[in-house]
């Protein structure tokens, strides 16, 4: 996805500093935020607004994953961790069929012994 987007503000439907402490923490597939947040996070702040959670992305050392953390009050960050987990795994799902529709589409071109 490149760079990762630097926060710059905090949403209004954010308290602070009670909604910025114990954040949830989990991990994703750098290679699925693109399809999850739009090219250079563009999709993130409507995300954030309808989950009324602020989110902020972390580069780890292994380039195969980013760190997300979602801040807010209880509920909504529980809410914001479980709705980014299930879109993930349905991004992830749907980039597996996708190449596994292209391996069936290799093999079928491959000719046959008839055809040598």
């Amino acid at each position: 996805m490149g760079t990762l987007p630097e926060r710059r503000n905090i949403p209004p439907w954010v308290k602070v500093p009670e909604d910025l402490k114990d954040p949830e923490v989990f991990q994703v597939q750098t290679r699925l935020l693109e399809a999850m947040f739009g090219r250079d996070g563009c999709r993130i702040p409507y995300i954030e607004q309808v989950s009324k959670a602020m989110l902020e992305l972390k580069a780890l050392e292994s380039p195969d994953f980013t760190e997300v953390v979602v801040y807010g009050s209880y509920i909504y960050k529980l809410r914001a961790k479980w709705m980014l987990q299930s879109m993930a795994e349905w991004h992830r799902q749907r980039q597996e069929r996708g190449m596994l529709k292209l391996e069936e589409a290799m093999n079928a071109l491959e000719l046959s012994p008839w055809m040598n």
